[in-house]
């Protein structure tokens, strides 16, 4: 398979973006789990599989090392021991989250994760609302008023939430109450507060699907390389789909074996 100039190429200007996203999803390959990991932008999609998780294949996808924009991801550990980045909350994993503390509160009572919620919304309005007005900043006492609601309904929620206790708690990555707290008091910053910055992770969730949807039809992968090689030329046609070239041009192409490769920046 002649992708590997195209890999390259979409590595590099993945790392070299102001923003890109990240995201991960197991894998199942010669009967074991495995991960493949994603990293994008707006015109670049680039899939690598891995047998670890963690910061050992981040590494080795070589986007994250050199990276010096905004990282948006859904605030797992391991992409937060890289420095060199700005990082962004995915806002739909913390909605969502922030959504599920609210559903299992007492109706008619205030709970801070609503207050929270709605504070976030609101700073997504006024950096939409900006972009499209083409003004370079969001009014600074509007934003700092809603940076007050969504800070101070984040400690509420910090101090009417317990630790956690007992195994089945430590081991739930997923409980509502702590993993919102979490994500919503250990950013120095509400999560949208830059032109720069996108709002959520979602574009990474539209690239990786692809992988959960092969699993489900096919099942696991026979061969570390079939992975690979699916990898691959998943990279490639999202890409090219992402330049408005499709699907089955781009396949044409890639059979001859001079495989499409984008303009240079």
């Amino acid at each position: 398979m002649r992708l590997g100039e195209f890999l390259e190429h979409a590595r590099r200007q993945i790392a070299a973006a102001e923003v890109a996203g990240f995201d991960e999803t197991g894998f199942r390959v010669q009967g074991r789990l495995h991960w493949v990991h994603c990293a994008r932008t707006g015109m670049y999609t680039l899939l690598m599989v891995h047998p670890k998780r963690g910061t050992e294949a981040m590494k080795a996808m070589g986007v994250l090392p050199p990276f010096a924009g905004v990282a948006v991801h859904d605030a797992w550990a391991p992409y937060d021991t890289y420095t060199g980045p700005e990082h962004q909350l995915c806002c739909a994993h913390a909605l969502r989250e922030l959504q599920a503390v609210a559903d299992a509160g007492r109706a008619g009572q205030w709970c801070w994760a609503t207050q929270a919620a709605e504070a976030l919304t609101a700073m997504q309005d006024l950096v939409r609302e900006a972009i499209g007005q083409g003004r370079g900043a969001v009014d600074p006492a509007t934003l700092a008023a809603q940076v007050r609601l969504f800070r101070s309904a984040a400690l509420a929620g910090a101090s009417q939430t317990a630790a956690r206790s007992g195994a089945l708690m430590k081991n739930t990555t997923r409980w509502p109450a702590a993993c919102a707290t979490a994500r919503t008091t250990t950013r120095g910053s509400p999560p949208t507060c830059g032109r720069r910055l996108t709002t959520d992770n979602n574009g990474s969730e539209r690239d990786i699907r692809m992988v959960k949807l092969r699993q489900k039809v096919s099942g696991c992968l026979r061969t570390f390389t079939g992975a690979r090689q699916f990898c691959a030329i998943r990279s490639y046609l999202s890409t090219a789909a992402k330049h408005g070239l499709g699907v089955f041009d781009a396949l044409i192409m890639l059979t001859k074996g001079q495989p499409w490769m984008p303009a240079a920046a």
